[in-house]
C-alpha cells in the first residue's frame, strides 16, 4: 500500500469552482453517515495528530466519491486519547473543499461552551464554502472535564443548551439581534453572514442518553444517537420520538423542524466476518473509553497526562479475552452479508440514517478505505433502493395517516448490554 497521504491524494476528484448554486433539499430517507472522534491512543508520535487529521480527510473524501450521504465530526475538549477534535467547523471546511456532494453535519457543537454568535457565524461560512450542505447538530457535553475548562457545570448545561439555541436561531435572519438572558449577553448586532440553506440548516441534537430521543421529538429536531441494543429498542424508541414529534410537540424557537433520527453504530466491513473483527479492535478500545470514564463524578477524566487510555485497554483485554471476543461481535462488523443480515432488522424500525464509526483506536487508514469501498459497492446499493418506501411512511406518519402505536420504553433505556464492555466501576474513580 502506497503512504497514507499518497493513497488519499490518489482519490482526489479534479472538480471546477461552481458559479452558480442553488441548494436542493434533501429528503428523508434511510442514508448512510461516517463519524469521526478523531481518536489518538498513545504513545504518541511528533506528526501523529497532523497524520491523523489528513487521513480522515482523504476518508471524507472518498466517501463523498462513493455515494455516502453524510461525514459527522464532533466537538470535545481535553479528552487525551478519546478525542483530538476541538474544532469541527475546520476540519468540515476543509473536508468541503474536497468533496461535492456529501453532507458536512457537527455531530455536534457543544451550546454549553461556545457563545451563540460565534456558533450562529460558523454555521452561516461553513454553509457558504460548502454551498449549503451544513448540518447543524447541537449538544451539551457530557463531562465536567469539558464544561469545566469554560467555567460551566453539569447541573446548569441543560438549561444553557436550550437557552442558546433561542439565541442563534434569530441571528440567522436578516435582522439585528441583542441578547440579554441569564447566560448570554449581547448589543443589538447583525450577525454575519448568513447561510445558504433558508432559513437555516436542519437542526439535531445529541442523544447520548436514550430518553434524550424523544425530547428531541418534542423539540422538532432530529435526533443523533447510538446504536440500540436490539431492533424491538429501535421500534420503541422510533415510535416515541414520532410520537413526541407529532402530538406532543414544543419548539425552543421559531425554526424549521427536521423529523430524522440518525444513530451511530461500530462499524468495520471486509471479505468474512473474521476479518472484519480483526480489523475492528478500535471499536472495542472505544467502548471501554466509554466505560472507564462513566462511573466517575460527572464523568470526570484524570489530569493531563496521568493515564495512558491504550495501556489500560490492552491491560483489560489481556485480562477479560473472552468479553472482549463478544465486544467486537456488536454493532456493524462483519462481512458484507452479515452487516446486510443486520441492517434488514433495522430498516423495518424506520430509523433515517446510520452513521458508522469506523475510525476509533488504531484502526488503520487502508482498512477504513477498503471497509468503505466494500461496503458501498456490497451493501449501500440495496438500501437506498427502499428509499422512496421510507419517504411515503414518512409522509403518512408526519401527516398523521399513520398512528403509531405508544409502546413504553422503560424496558429499553440500557444502552450498554451484556455483550459490550465492561469494566470495574472503581477504574473511573
Amino acid at each position: 500500500m502506497a503512504d497514507s497521504e499518497q493513497v488519499g491524494n490518489a482519490a482526489c476528484l479534479a472538480r471546477p469552482a461552481a458559479a452558480h448554486y442553488s441548494p436542493v433539499a434533501r429528503e428523508p430517507a434511510m442514508k448512510f453517515g461516517i463519524f469521526y472522534e478523531l481518536q489518538l491512543p498513545r504513545p504518541w508520535q511528533p506528526d501523529d495528530e497532523r497524520k491523523l487529521y489528513q487521513n480522515a480527510l482523504h476518508q471524507v473524501e472518498l466517501a463523498d466519491r462513493l455515494g455516502y450521504d453524510y461525514a459527522w465530526e464532533v466537538e470535545h475538549h481535553f479528552l487525551e486519547e478519546y478525542s483530538h477534535s476541538p474544532a469541527p467547523e475546520v476540519f468540515l471546511a476543509a473536508a468541503s473543499q474536497r468533496t461535492r456532494n456529501i453532507r458536512l453535519g457537527h455531530g455536534i457543537v457543544q451550546l454549553t461552551t461556545n457563545p451563540p454568535q460565534r456558533v450562529a457565524e460558523r454555521i452561516a461560512c461553513l454553509d457558504l464554502v460548502s454551498n449549503g450542505r451544513v448540518e447543524f447538530g447541537t449538544g451539551e457535553s457530557a463531562s465536567i472535564t469539558e464544561l469545566g475548562g469554560f467555567a460551566r457545570d453539569m447541573e446548569t448545561k441543560r438549561e444553557i443548551w436550550e437557552d442558546a439555541l433561542r439565541c442563534i436561531i434569530p441571528m440567522f435572519q436578516d435582522k439585528g439581534v441583542a441578547l440579554d438572558t441569564k447566560w448570554h449577553k449581547m448589543p443589538m448586532r447583525n450577525v454575519l453572514p448568513k447561510p445558504v440553506q433558508k432559513p437555516h440548516p436542519p437542526l439535531w441534537v445529541a442523544c447520548s442518553q436514550l430518553e434524550t430521543i424523544e425530547m428531541a421529538g418534542r423539540r422538532g429536531l432530529g435526533a443523533l444517537g447510538f446504536q440500540f441494543l436490539s431492533a424491538d429498542a429501535a421500534h420503541a424508541w422510533v415510535h416515541a420520538y414520532y410520537n413526541a414529534f407529532t402530538k406532543r410537540q414544543e419548539k425552543l424557537a421559531d425554526y424549521v423542524t427536521n423529523p430524522n433520527i440518525a444513530l451511530v453504530s461500530y462499524f468495520m466491513c471486509a471479505e468474512t466476518d473474521e476479518e472484519a473483527r480483526r480489523r475492528a479492535d478500535g471499536a472495542t478500545f472505544f467502548q471501554f473509553s466509554l466505560r472507564y470514564y462513566g462511573a466517575s463524578s460527572g464523568r470526570k477524566r484524570p489530569d493531563p497526562y496521568t493515564v495512558n487510555m491504550w495501556d489500560e485497554y490492552n491491560k483489560w483485554k489481556r485480562e477479560n479475552p473472552e468479553q472482549a471476543a463478544r465486544a467486537i461481535s456488536g454493532g456493524l462488523i462483519g462481512s458484507p452479508e452479515t452487516i446486510r443480515r443486520k441492517l434488514r432488522r433495522f430498516e423495518s424500525s424506520n430509523i433515517d440514517q446510520v452513521i458508522l464509526l469506523n475510525q476509533a483506536g488504531r484502526n488503520t487508514h487502508e482498512h477504513i478505505c477498503e471497509s468503505l469501498e466494500l461496503f458501498a459497492k456490497e451493501v449501500m446499493p440495496e438500501f437506498h433502493a427502499n428509499i422512496p418506501a421510507h419517504e411515503e411512511w414518512k409522509r403518512k406518519v408526519l401527516a398523521r395517516e399513520i398512528e403509531l402505536e405508544e409502546i413504553d420504553t422503560q424496558p429499553f433505556r440500557e444502552r450498554f448490554g451484556p455483550n459490550t464492555v465492561q469494566t470495574p466501576a472503581q477504574a473511573a474513580e
